[in-house]
């Protein structure tokens, strides 16, 4: 009879500890629901099983490996941390695959999924006041889809976007669209040019600019994240839900666009989703590498309707607007950065410019922890990596091959005395992007191209300056070539 009581005692109380942790599982789940969204919610986290807990470690359960691994590297600190907060002896989450067979139960509270408890614990746990559920009609003003959307950068709005020649197009266009969403020829916006030079910094300041005035709700994402939310839809069988709520904003901004190339399925639905929102009179925004003529890997269809509104470049940066964009955040560090330091940091690093603000930071970092003035010689030593890689990155003679084929001319024909114009305009070029690209002196330039004076260098750079000026489509050969090279 002892032995009866002790077995019903145990099953009792490993009821009782279910039930303890259903309610906890449940209070976390309105946590998360509030922290993530509804639909990130019910895509990603609905469909963890609470397991059992050993010791400090409490272990949850989802149904696939692709789930449990998405999960464990976008929630899994999270999930720690919430259930450290609310059961102080658990310190760790482990997240397994679902054993075949095991037992569950869901709670109709909040749809969360748990291990089969006693009658009386889901009544416990449903009776228990929730955090009131998302009303099916959300104010669309003034808000950012959040159960769709990644947060916007508050550093990226037009007031510190630094506004030059190569971008001054692309800054207008946006502007304007921030102003008078869905204006004639400006839906959909295209933004493209490589990388680091201020694509994602403008969407995210349109986003801004339009929260700030209250008129709108922005949903703004990547192309993986776009492609990520289409999968997951498709795999809980929500695929009507992710349509409605993704063509119920006013303005969708898709990031990097060219990561949709290959990807047939997912360029279909967002094929969709851009003629539901711009029939809708909705804005739409997106960039990419690369012009909508040139995405070669996107359906026809969907390349024609992205050319059809305002198509922006934005060129790779000047010397001049890379010295504005140093003195700007040299400014607003408060660090005192000597002139001859921006000079030489926009000499040399000319890729882009994140990599450009991130030496600069590098410098005011080390200038602030040692209490150092910030000297040239300090900067190279700093920066020595940095400056090694541009230094190896792109050579001479790599230029020279590059323009010589572009042209169709003979490698040989950029140390030949041949003044044909065919001939030395190509060469002019290889002087100019030797001159960008290198940290080459003049001289030196010139002694890799027949031994020619450095005031030969000197006249190439200076006419190819004004050709690019003057002429749109020499420019944009001349940047093609620069970013061939530094790919």
């Amino acid at each position: 009879m002892t032995g009866g009581l002790e077995g019903y005692d145990a099953v009792a109380e490993a009821n009782a500890q279910k039930s303890v942790l259903a309610i906890h599982w449940s209070r976390i789940c309105e946590r998360l629901k509030a922290e993530v969204g509804e639909v990130e919610y019910r895509t990603w986290l609905r469909q963890i099983t609470v397991g059992p807990v050993d010791e400090d470690e409490i272990t949850l359960y989802l149904p696939t490996r692709f789930l449990r691994d998405w999960v464990r590297g976008q929630y899994g600190d999270r999930l720690g941390t919430l259930w450290n907060a609310e059961v102080p002896a658990i310190r760790r989450v482990e997240l397994q695959v679902a054993r075949p067979g095991s037992a569950s139960a869901t709670s109709p509270a909040d749809g969360v999924t748990v291990p089969a408890a006693t009658t009386e614990a889901r009544e416990e746990a449903v009776s228990r006041p929730a955090v009131p559920a998302p009303v099916a009609e959300e104010p669309r003003h003034a808000e950012v889809r959040s159960d769709l959307a990644a947060p916007l950068d508050p550093r990226f709005t037009f007031d510190t976007f630094v506004v030059g020649k190569p971008n001054e197009f692309a800054y207008a266009c946006a502007r304007r669209v921030a102003e008078r969403p869905s204006s004639p020829g400006f839906n959909p916006l295209f933004l493209y040019g490589g990388v680091g030079l201020g694509k994602t910094h403008l969407m995210h300041a349109i986003g801004a600019e339009l929260l700030r005035e209250g008129r709108v709700s922005v949903a703004y994402m990547s192309a993986e994240k776009f492609m990520y939310r289409f999968i997951a839809a498709i795999r809980s069988q929500s695929t009507m839900e992710f349509k409605e709520q993704l063509r119920s904003v006013d303005v969708l901004m898709i990031d990097d666009l060219q990561f949709l190339i290959g990807k047939d399925n997912t360029q279909e639905e967002f094929f969709h989703t851009f003629n539901a929102l711009v029939d809708a009179g909705r804005q739409i925004v997106v960039s990419a590498d690369k012009s909508p003529s040139d995405l070669s890997g996107l359906e026809d269809r969907l390349r024609t309707r992205l050319g059809c509104g305002m198509v922006a470049d934005i060129h790779a940066t000047t010397f001049e607007l890379r010295i504005s964009i140093l003195e700007a955040k040299a400014s607003a560090s408060g660090v005192v950065v000597p002139a001859k330091v921006l000079e030489f940091l926009a000499h040399k690093i000319t890729s882009n410019v994140r990599e450009l603000e991130g030496a600069l930071n590098r410098l005011i970092a080390h200038a602030n922890l040692f209490g150092r003035p910030v000297t040239l010689e300090a900067t190279q030593d700093v920066l020595h990596d940095i400056l090694k890689a541009h230094d190896r990155r792109v050579t001479i003679e790599e230029i020279q091959r590059k323009v010589a084929e572009h042209w169709n001319i003979r490698l040989t024909d950029m140390s030949s005395a041949r003044r044909a114009r065919a001939v030395a305009r190509p060469r002019q070029v290889a002087m100019y992007l030797a001159k960008q690209l290198t940290s080459r002196s003049l001289p030196e330039i010139g002694r890799k191209f027949g031994n020619r004076d450095h005031t030969t260098v000197m006249h190439a750079v200076t006419r190819v300056t004004e050709l690019m000026e003057q002429d749109p489509a020499f420019a944009e050969d001349v940047e093609l070539l620069r970013r061939m090279l530094e790919s």
